[in-house]
């Protein structure tokens, strides 16, 4: 949570600027299957029912989980952000439901994501936490004492008051917080304890609350010693003219890019979203080290992004664009419906969702269906660049992503009707944004591509979204894809005893729909045609594994594909190829290339 004081007011107590900082070998971006869902303020159970529910089987890479520390008693949402032990209780749940929570994602096949606060403890001068744990404002017994905190004395109160000194931005007080001193050898070791804890109990990464107040050495020194981590998010909000910027903290992991809201925001309200195509070109941390959102739950409680709050579709038509456009690695807020911005969250924040919507005040807007299907856009985007811009109005953009994706958003008061030009390989395809593709049909509507174009009549406030993951007819062009060198492709059978069971496991992330299959030059494996493969299970999702029996002394080349209807997507060159040489059982271990 980062601390909005400063824009927001102390009154509502908003979290403050994060930024990721990360040393290797931490991922500083995924290439597909990376959308992440902040579910803020669910319990643990309700985030497990959901992972196994909905958000796996959906194609979300990640799960942000809010903090799941010991923190101040209360009901308000930003008690979580004040902790004053790293016992594994809070109003989320506990230790062993904590636990459980990241086995069942990672079953589903979603990586979890902690929200962690480093920079500081509470902001009370005592009291009780949550499980039990007394304190008072710089004593935290068994953990910290008063010497392991800043004490400024560059303010009234040791509060920040002027963010354009770097001083006082990371050495004195968020509206009272316990500023913890992470230049310290004990405050680093502690802290670095705490993570590899979560880490221990299969944590994948971690979101840093507050990281502009921590100095990105203090943080690169404490994840060094953190023992693995896939993705590490850090919040650290720009300000213009000030000391402290996001760059600083790119060398780490990713950065939450504070920019990119605001300017979504003035786009989709007022300036238009014709000016959003480039933007790597805006002196923003590169994409490879965004983290964007269109709103987290700061932002919509601070008033400095679009949220469910926002009129004429402006918020669901800004997270198509988040899906679409190849800037960032985008996350959604899943959140509730408030109109006190302390409420904490309803239903004992127990998650419930049903269908495309929520209930009990959640608003579950990673099920709404124009967002969940533009997540199947992303993960088939991939990282291919954009192409085919066009613009109607300003507020009428459409582009593609490399031949495998093309969206057109419409956010002007009017339809925009036009023949659009795109990479597409021609056949019939399901717009994602008004329903999933269901079967070998599609739920909402459809749309021909022929020949590099198809025409269409975008209502207003409303938009289009095409895939190559979401096609009811065989694709006519398919000279993007990789295929099989069936013609450099030798199998040999020798003079052998026996047979031996062949297992092939290959690490795969799909989109929704998709299968993996293992075909190649032997019967066994279909000879090259994907549809006599070999279907692997998905049961230890995203590896991918299954059997064939195969007689020894056989030599043959094979290669996964993934299999959605009549659409197969072949991995790239060259072929693989594997000997049996005796008739014992052997697995072989790949990752799709």
């Amino acid at each position: 949570m980062v601390w909005l004081a400063r824009y927001v007011g102390i009154a509502s107590l908003c979290a403050s600027v994060a930024a990721s900082v990360l040393h290797p070998p931490v991922e500083k971006r995924a290439t597909t299957g990376n959308t992440i869902i902040q579910l803020f303020e669910w319990t643990w159970d309700s985030i497990a029912s959901e992972c196994t529910n909905f958000i796996g089987p959906n194609g979300y890479g990640y799960v942000q989980v809010s903090p799941p520390a010991e923190h101040i008693q209360g009901s308000s949402w930003w008690t979580d952000y004040q902790p004053v032990s790293y016992t594994l209780t809070s109003k989320r749940g506990n230790r062993s439901q904590f636990a459980s929570m990241v086995t069942t994602c990672h079953n589903a096949g979603v990586k979890v994501l902690v929200d962690t606060i480093m920079n500081h403890m509470a902001g009370i001068d005592s009291g009780t936490g949550v499980a039990g744990s007394s304190f008072t404002h710089y004593n935290y017994p068994g953990i910290y004492g008063t010497q392991d905190f800043h004490h400024c004395g560059l303010t009234s109160g040791d509060d920040i008051v002027d963010y354009s000194s770097r001083a006082q931005v990371q050495t004195c007080e968020l509206v009272n917080l316990a500023d913890l001193a992470t230049e310290t050898e004990y405050v680093r070791a502690r802290l670095a304890t705490y993570l590899n804890d979560l880490v221990s109990l299969g944590v994948d990464g971690f979101r840093l609350d507050a990281a502009k107040h921590m100095a990105a050495s203090d943080i690169g020194n404490i994840l060094s010693r953190v023992s693995s981590v896939s993705y590490v998010s850090q919040e650290v909000i720009y300000g213009s003219g000030e000391p402290v910027q996001p760059s600083e903290y790119v060398g780490n992991g990713a950065v939450q890019e504070f920019r990119y809201t605001s300017t979504i925001k003035d786009a989709f309200q007022s300036s238009g979203i014709s000016s959003l195509q480039n933007l790597e070109s805006r002196g923003w941390v590169a994409g490879s080290s965004a983290n964007v959102f269109v709103a987290n739950h700061d932002t919509e409680r601070g008033g400095s992004s679009l949220s469910y709050k926002s009129s004429s579709n402006t918020y669901t038509l800004a997270m198509v664009f988040s899906l679409a456009h190849s800037y960032g690695t985008p996350s959604i807020l899943s959140g509730y419906s408030f109109s006190d911005n302390d409420a904490g969250a309803p239903n004992s924040g127990a998650g419930t969702c049903s269908g495309s919507t929520g209930s009990n005040g959640w608003l579950c807007q990673h099920r709404w269906p124009a967002v969940a299907g533009m997540v199947g856009f992303h993960n088939v985007a991939g990282s291919a660049a954009i192409n085919n811009w066009v613009s109607g109005t300003s507020q009428q953009i459409a582009f593609g992503r490399g031949s495998a994706g093309f969206v057109v958003i419409n956010n002007a008061d009017s339809s925009w009707s036009a023949t659009f030009t795109t990479s597409l390989p021609s056949g019939t395809y399901c717009d994602v944004y008004t329903g999933p593709k269901s079967g070998s049909s599609c739920s909402g509507s459809s749309y021909t591509v022929s020949g590099g174009s198809f025409s269409a009549t975008v209502a207003a406030r409303t938009a289009l979204a095409l895939h190559t993951g979401a096609t009811t007819s065989t694709i006519a062009s398919t000279s993007d894809l990789p295929t099989p060198t069936t013609t450099t492709t030798t199998t040999t059978t020798t003079a052998s005893s026996g047979s031996a069971k062949i297992t092939f496991s290959v690490y795969a992330t799909t989109t929704w729909g998709q299968n993996i299959y293992v075909t190649g030059s032997i019967s066994q494996l279909g000879s090259w045609t994907p549809a006599s493969g070999v279907a692997l299970s998905s049961a230890s999702y995203p590896t991918w594994v299954g059997s064939v029996t195969v007689p020894v002394g056989t030599t043959f080349s094979y290669k996964y594909t993934k299999v959605n209807g009549s659409t197969v997507t072949w991995e790239s060159d060259p072929n693989r190829s594997y000997t049996v040489t005796s008739s014992s059982a052997v697995t072989i271990s790949d990752t799709w290339r």
